[in-house]
């Protein structure tokens, strides 16, 4: 019973929590704009396909037909309902855009603060590992991976895109955990015998979650260009077979270019990860309305 009470106190103060963001958020015109967007999108890919079935009938008689009631885009190369495979090919775009955004950001931040907040021979090796990292060639390097390992694994790939671009942001990091180290509240921390932890997330960390969450996104639109790139190329495939980036490269390996019904087909995955990245980089422009605790105070 005292359980049920807590909860239902705890109610107004996460309501009227998620309005005040909301209203942070619709400051910024352009920025509510890319929230709703990126809404719509874990709308589409995530939570669409359970109600539009995946169309993998081939049909000879309507190869490239164009678009209709029937068929919202046309039809691809195979006569399949070229939405369908649109609204089933997103979610592994997401994913490993998400995934890949939340270890990249969280490897920057982990090695940056204590790079910074420590020094010394810590601080020379995190850096010198960071710019020997730098100095591989990231795309290459994934294109000689898969070649070499199967990558069908979203996971997996993941895994790949964030360790090879976290170098980049830890050095940021590492730029602005410097810039606040100098700070009394820091100062007055470490005066006190307060763990490196405790200095980093409890005193660092929270003046810097703006520029975290950009960081997060900037490498999320990152890792959806790495994984369109590899699936154009060929060198990746997931079990459906029906990613955007995938959908692209069979548009153009199967001639869709020549025949004028094809648009739709074509330019539906293009557009699908154009808008999504718009989205993402427009939802940067109210991050730091949430973030920034001097801003919350007109709400």
């Amino acid at each position: 019973m005292m359980q049920a009470q807590a909860f239902y106190a705890r109610q107004p103060s996460f309501l009227q929590s998620l309005s005040q963001t909301l209203k942070l958020l619709a400051r910024n015109k352009v920025g509510f704009a890319g929230f709703l967007g990126v809404l719509f999108f874990v709308f589409f890919a995530l939570v669409l396909p359970i109600f539009v079935p995946i169309d993998n009938q081939t049909r000879m008689d309507k190869i490239y037909a164009p678009a209709s009631w029937d068929h919202l885009l046309g039809t691809d190369f195979q006569g399949r309902d070229v939405f369908s495979q649109l609204v089933h090919g997103g979610r592994e775009v997401l994913v490993i855009a998400f995934v890949t955004g939340a270890i990249t950001t969280f490897l920057a931040v982990v090695f940056g603060s204590l790079s910074a907040v420590l020094g010394g021979w810590v601080d020379s090796f995190i850096m010198s590992l960071a710019d020997l990292w730098l100095a591989i060639p990231q795309f290459p390097v994934l294109a000689v991976l898969a070649s070499l390992v199967k990558l069908n694994n979203v996971i997996l790939l993941a895994l790949l895109l964030s360790l090879l671009s976290w170098p980049t942001l830890t050095r940021a990091i590492r730029s602005q955990v410097l810039s606040l180290r100098q700070r009394d509240y820091v100062e007055a921390a470490r005066s006190l015998g307060l763990s490196t932890r405790h200095i980093i997330f409890n005193e660092i960390m929270p003046n810097m979650m703006s520029y975290i969450a950009i960081s997060l996104i900037f490498a999320m639109t990152a890792a959806v260009y790495a994984q369109a790139g590899l699936a154009f190329l060929g060198l990746i495939s997931f079990s459906d077979n029906n990613s955007w980036g995938v959908t692209i490269q069979l548009a153009w390996t199967k001639g869709a270019i020549f025949f004028r019904d094809s648009f739709l087909y074509i330019m539906a995955p293009v557009l699908a990860i154009a808008l999504f990245q718009l989205s993402l980089v427009s939802f940067t422009r109210s991050l730091e309305e949430v973030f920034n605790p001097r801003l919350r105070t007109g709400v």
